[in-house]
């Protein structure tokens, strides 16, 4: 028996341990880290939003229901957290001997709540009892230090994205984005702008495969969603490189690099398939003829555009190639609202994406 009590004592230690990393992973460790606890709780509450966001429903009350589905995952979590834990705790109680199943329950339970209505009544049982008491409010702050920092990230993405509709449109498109700057003179003044969503791109990647909760966050308005501004913007930065003339293409160059970088570091959590390293040439999901009709609408707006219209096409492919895949994906998996060009297609590959990463991480693509 005593050896059965070693191997009870030692599982559940084990669960206290483990569990206790799995949050540091989460919240702490500033990097994409990953967490089977964490990613099996989104993974579990996904499914019946999932079957109540169904293709039935209008997308307003599909992006009602979905905008619960990261709040509620966040909620789950530290209670699975504290679940585990105590389960842990009741097999080491259960393992000292002296006490049945449900009595070692009674007293985990009594401790991880700080109630203290159960008594610890040897040393050992108050020592894990003091460790049990000061692991569990060492959880819950973790998570009151947590969301705070989850919504000042989500509070700062939010600023750019809300901005976007005032430049182009709702829902935004990069044709409109182009119009209207023209038709204020702003064209040729778009470096700040394009260095603005550089850093928006860079805050986006850190937060958002650091916290991949914020991810699933929507906008408060069911019309705007950062999947879809940031597809606006890379787009919008494609087209002004590749067929406006007389243009300074070094800022929109790197906003679109940052860009891709970003969507792909997103990705490549969610085990997303996609080339690090595609050819100027390889298809995208946006037409030629697609291409010609937005040229058509800026020619006839008055945007000078370059007159070579099959190289405009292959620099303009050449870019989109680098984020086609990750942003139709990502747009397919958070069910981002309709935009040209972003949320207006199905994703290249219909296999549900999944939380865990796996194969290489992208690469630098090349540019057109």
């Amino acid at each position: 028996m005593a050896v059965v009590s070693v191997l009870v004592f030692t599982a559940g230690l084990w669960l206290v341990g483990w569990t206790i990393l799995s949050a540091v992973r989460t919240v702490i460790l500033p990097r994409n880290a990953q967490s089977i606890i964490t990613r099996a709780v989104f993974r579990s509450v996904r499914v019946p939003f999932r079957w109540l966001a169904g293709e039935r429903r209008t997308f307003e009350s599909r992006d009602r229901i979905l905008a619960l589905f990261a709040p509620v995952g966040l909620v789950a979590l530290p209670g699975v957290w504290l679940t585990i834990v105590t389960a842990g705790y009741t097999l080491m109680f259960f393992a000292l001997g002296g006490r049945s199943l449900g009595e070692a329950f009674h007293l985990s339970g009594s401790s991880v709540t700080t109630l203290g209505f159960a008594p610890a009544t040897t040393l050992v049982e108050r020592a894990l009892a003091f460790t049990e008491a000061g692991w569990g409010l060492f959880l819950v702050a973790l998570m009151i230090t947590y969301l705070p920092s989850l919504y000042s990230a989500f509070a700062r993405r939010e600023a750019l994205v809300a901005l976007l509709e005032v430049r182009a449109g709702k829902p935004p498109s990069a044709t409109e984005f182009i119009e209207r700057h023209h038709r204020i003179g702003w064209l040729d003044e778009l470096r700040e702008t394009w260095l603005a969503w550089e850093l928006w791109f860079a805050e986006v990647e850190e937060s958002h495969s650091s916290f991949p909760a914020l991810v699933f966050f929507r906008s408060p308005d069911p019309g705007r969603h950062w999947l879809t501004a940031a597809g606006t913007v890379l787009d919008s930065a494609s087209v002004f490189m590749s067929s406006v003339e007389g243009v300074e293409r070094g800022p929109p160059g790197v906003c679109v690099r940052s860009g891709y970088l970003a969507l792909r570091k997103i990705a490549d959590f969610f085990g997303i398939a996609f080339d690090p390293d595609p050819a100027p040439t390889d298809p995208i999901s946006i037409t030629r003829d697609e291409f010609e009709s937005a040229l058509d609408h800026l020619g006839g707006v008055g945007v000078q555009l370059t007159p070579d219209r099959d190289q405009a096409w292959r620099d303009f492919a050449g870019w989109r190639v680098n984020y086609d895949t990750v942003l139709l994906q990502l747009a397919e998996v958070t069910q981002a609202p309709y935009a040209p060009w972003t949320a207006d297609r199905s994703a290249v590959s219909r296999e549900r994406p999944r939380m865990r990463r796996f194969g290489r991480r992208a690469g630098a693509g090349r540019e057109g």
